[in-house]
């Protein structure tokens, strides 16, 4: 078997959380789906690489061994890699299901086992901050499989497969690596046990060809990064007329000023240095209105202030987030010759002398001196 290793193919770290295996296995295995790259054999060994990667660092106990002993010590662990390209829809499906309410749902494995393609299509869609949070029409272009006519889909000449004569029809492969034997899918029909004893002229042996299609998807208030919408009946076309479902995953781009933290905002509010002392009221902008901000006397740089409600709006629940204010100190970077006698004046009203220190810290320093006599 090849060697690889699990972490690079996913171009991660070795210390990185479950939850970000998880995110470079959602990205990765969009780049290299079989159905966004066709006929690209680098492709779609990368896909396998990408879903046996995931199969194991998502699995705490896989993964421990897998850190200590490399793959020799899952294989003497009794972790095969048997069938493995049999399993990766099946593992692309459980990353993929879910989704927004109502949009939800999972790509289907391929269907019967000699189907050329997936049921189901997957695309990406990037929107403006302004999109994701108040929801908006998009418009989008797919290229979609559609069954060739000629061979109802199967890359044969007339539509006439025969039985493989590598498997012997099993769609699997066996092999034994010292006392354990190993199972994988057939190399000559990819699993489907049957292949073609000529391609079919017209769609060279691929069962289908590649329409073009528009159409405008109505995208909900609140979605985020990794949102999934299901747009369903969108997705390629199978030999007997149906089609599939389309799978939009979203990418947000951010923006100048707001932060997105889930359905929470924050907002970096620059308080000059005078406000700290004297407290006030100043406006502030938030997602649908101005909000006002009251500064107290003493704040503090980075003080967070929460607006409760004021946030974005929940795709599942409806329920709104909270709007955080957080302050930002801003000092003057230069004074003219007025200003800074005026805050002279100020630093003596308190009773301080210029250019000498407080008294909590003028005792300090004589406790210091008393160190070493």
């Amino acid at each position: 078997m090849e060697e690889f290793d699990y972490y690079e193919i996913l171009e991660i770290s070795r210390n990185v959380s479950g939850e970000e295996i998880k995110k470079a296995y959602r990205k990765m295995a969009l780049k290299y789906h079989p159905d966004r790259n066709p006929d690209d054999k680098n492709a779609e060994e990368m896909f396998k690489k990408i879903n046996e990667a995931y199969q194991v660092l998502s699995d705490q106990e896989k993964r421990q061994i897998y850190d200590t002993y490399g793959k020799k010590g899952l294989e003497s662990s009794g972790f095969g890699f048997s069938d493995m390209e049999g399993s990766i829809f099946d593992i692309f499906n459980s990353v993929f299901s879910g989704g927004l309410g109502g949009f939800g749902g999972g790509f289907s494995a391929r269907g019967k086992k000699n189907e050329k393609y997936s049921r189901d299509l997957a695309i990406e869609l990037e929107l403006s901050f302004h999109e994701a949070v108040f929801g908006c029409k998009k418009e989008v272009e797919i290229l979609y499989k559609n069954a060739c006519e000629m061979c109802n889909g199967n890359g044969a000449k007339d539509g006439k497969l025969t039985t493989c004569s590598t498997c012997k029809g099993s769609g699997r492969e066996t092999f034994s690596q010292g006392f354990m034997t190993f199972a994988q899918t057939c190399s000559k029909c990819h699993g489907s046990g049957e292949m073609s004893a000529e391609k079919c002229e017209k769609c060279s042996g691929k069962g289908y060809k590649e329409e073009k299609e528009k159409f405008e998807i109505k995208i909900p208030e609140g979605v985020d990064n990794q949102n999934q919408i299901r747009v369903q009946g969108r997705g390629n076309k199978m030999p007997n007329g149906s089609r599939g479902d389309l799978y939009v995953e979203i990418l947000v781009q951010e923006d100048t000023h707001f932060i997105r933290h889930r359905n929470d905002i924050y907002l970096e509010v620059p308080v000059f240095f005078t406000l700290v002392m004297l407290g006030g009221s100043i406006k502030i902008p938030a997602l649908t209105k101005e909000l006002e901000l009251k500064i107290p006397i003493g704040v503090k740089d980075k003080q967070q202030f929460v607006f409760y409600g004021e946030g974005v709006k929940s795709v599942n629940s409806g329920k709104k987030g909270n709007f955080i204010a957080v302050v930002s100190i801003v000092y003057p970077e230069k004074l003219d010759d007025k200003q800074r006698e005026l805050l002279t004046q100020l630093h003596q009203s308190f009773g301080y002398e210029e250019s000498k220190p407080i008294p909590c810290l003028e005792s300090l320093v004589d406790k210091i001196k008393n160190w070493f006599k």
